[in-house]
């Protein structure tokens, strides 16, 4: 079983760049995209889901904003659409789905990001403790589960290009590197690190100014956190760094063993 999870920087936007052709090329059983950015009748009238596929979206409020989507090509149950929350009860940022497929449950999620001001980090602080205890159940399952998506924060000094350029950036703050490491004591395993090893620098995202993407200055925010039930049967973690748009990770299991 192939899951792939990928911020699409604008699902409109990648269909005109040819995200079909991935879809197609890299063939995965689940897709967690996350910044669709589209309300249904936005998406153009002439393009469809990839054929074969269930999806289950799940917007935002406002348009042209966040928003994240889970398209499976095995039975896909929605358990759950968005989370509860104090700062934003309803979810109204479009930023999380949470779906079954046989035994293994997927967090598609799409973390806020602090970077427009003090307040939105202070909300992006807030939700990031509420979240972390939103997965706190899910650590108890016998079944397998992997959170997916975009949280917008670097772990390491691996993570990120020039750290100590960005340490007071946000998304590299010590208490948000601080967090992610509560949340693997917690007991997730961060399975791309744990695969490729500590010293390798993959990047997942990349700033659209002074040419970053040319010279690799970017930064790894985008994870595939798994369970204990589910780490020991993953077979290959990696970053496709020549997708456009940018942010994309992608793990292959042996599909015997989960489902």
């Amino acid at each position: 079983m192939r899951l792939v999870s990928w911020n699409v920087n604008g699902i409109r936007a990648a269909i005109r760049k040819g995200i079909d052709g991935y879809f197609k090329s890299i063939d995965a059983d689940i897709w967690m995209l996350q910044e669709v950015r589209a309300l249904p009748e936005q998406l153009p009238k002439n393009w469809s889901w990839p054929e074969g596929y269930s999806y289950h979206l799940h917007t935002a409020e406002k348009k042209g904003y966040s928003g994240v989507a889970t398209i499976s090509r095995s039975p896909m149950e929605v358990i759950q659409t968005g989370k509860p929350s104090t700062i934003d009860a309803n979810d109204s940022e479009g930023r999380i789905i949470v779906t079954k497929h046989g035994a293994i449950t997927c967090i598609n999620t799409y973390l806020p990001s602090g970077s427009s001001g003090e307040e939105r980090q202070q909300f992006k602080e807030t939700w990031m403790a509420e979240w972390r205890e939103f997965l706190q159940p899910y650590l108890l399952y016998e079944t397998p589960v992997v959170v997916c998506g975009d949280l917008n924060v670097a772990h390491t000094e691996d993570d990120i290009w020039n750290p100590k350029g960005n340490a007071k950036m946000s998304g590299f703050l010590p208490q948000e590197r601080a967090w992610f490491s509560q949340l693997l004591d917690d007991g997730w395993h961060d399975v791309f690190r744990e695969h490729v090893g500590q010293g390798v620098q993959k990047y997942s995202w990349w700033s659209n100014r002074g040419q970053a993407r040319a010279k690799n200055r970017g930064w790894r925010i985008d994870y595939l956190l798994a369970t204990n039930s589910l780490s020991s049967s993953i077979k290959q973690s990696y970053i496709l760094p020549e997708i456009i748009p940018v942010s994309y990770t992608h793990l292959t299991l042996p599909t015997k063993r989960i489902v």
